[in-house]
């Protein structure tokens, strides 16, 4: 039977990894040779996807050390990486508490046409979390809606222009009706604009937009090397 629709936006999934703290038992060594061979698969998978990023987030969350953000057209990569990283002498010694996936669609807000590619601006950080309407919100007229969502995408572009929304649709495919990911240059700044989209319309049909995570961008290695910091310096007073 012939497909009736075809995917042609991305795939976008972020998955977060919590250390059992027993792992910083292990010698100096075998921790090094485990964060290696982790990091070496990241790399190896890395050009498969449109997009493969690290945040730390060591010492803000108690239930996460890190995540990646996954971007790719093709959904077979997810599991692929996944099974890699599994095989990784690491993977014994992680679990994953949180994991979320989500697809890009046009906005029925705006005047796009396509799906909109997720395209990261590079920013040190980002705010991830899973985001849910109450259903009262479907059930208003279609200009009611569109008057709220214009507010909101008006108070985040021309009030916040340095920080960057990657909304996707979870609908079906996961638990969450979307994934609303930013990108700041400073956590705080965040914490503005959602206080100041506290106070808008739209904001009144908000059912669920919990946990939020703040991740801080570098490289896998950077991250892993916080998971037992080994690689930090501490400078002696002068």
């Amino acid at each position: 039977m012939a497909r009736l629709f075809r995917m042609e936006g991305q795939y976008v999934a972020y998955t977060f990894f919590r250390l059992d703290p027993a792992w910083r038992r292990l010698p100096v060594e075998e921790r090094s040779a485990h964060k290696d061979a982790f990091a070496e698969t990241i790399d190896e998978h890395a050009g498969r996807f449109d997009h493969l990023r690290t945040y730390s987030t060591t010492g803000v969350r108690p239930e996460a050390d890190f995540f990646l953000w996954k971007i790719t057209e093709r959904y077979e990569d997810l599991g692929e990486l996944g099974s890699a990283l599994n095989a990784t002498p690491l993977a014994a010694w992680l679990e994953t508490p949180y994991s979320y996936l989500a697809t890009t669609k046009a906005s029925q807000y705006t005047q796009a046409r396509k799906a909109r590619k997720v395209v990261p601006k590079n920013s040190p950080y980002l705010v991830v979390y899973p985001f849910d309407k109450v259903r009262p919100w479907y059930v208003l007229e279609e200009d009611d809606r569109q008057r709220a969502m214009d507010e909101h995408i008006r108070i985040g572009r021309e009030e916040f222009p340095t920080i960057y929304n990657h909304t996707t649709y979870s609908f079906g495919i996961d638990d969450q009706e979307f994934m609303t990911a930013f990108e700041c240059d400073e956590p705080a700044d965040f914490m503005h604009l959602m206080l100041r989209l506290r106070y808008s319309e739209a904001s009144r049909y908000t059912l669920r937009d919990t946990p939020i995570f703040v991740g801080q961008h570098m490289s896998i290695r950077d991250a892993l090397a916080r998971l037992d910091g080994v690689s930090a310096l501490v400078e002696e007073p002068s």
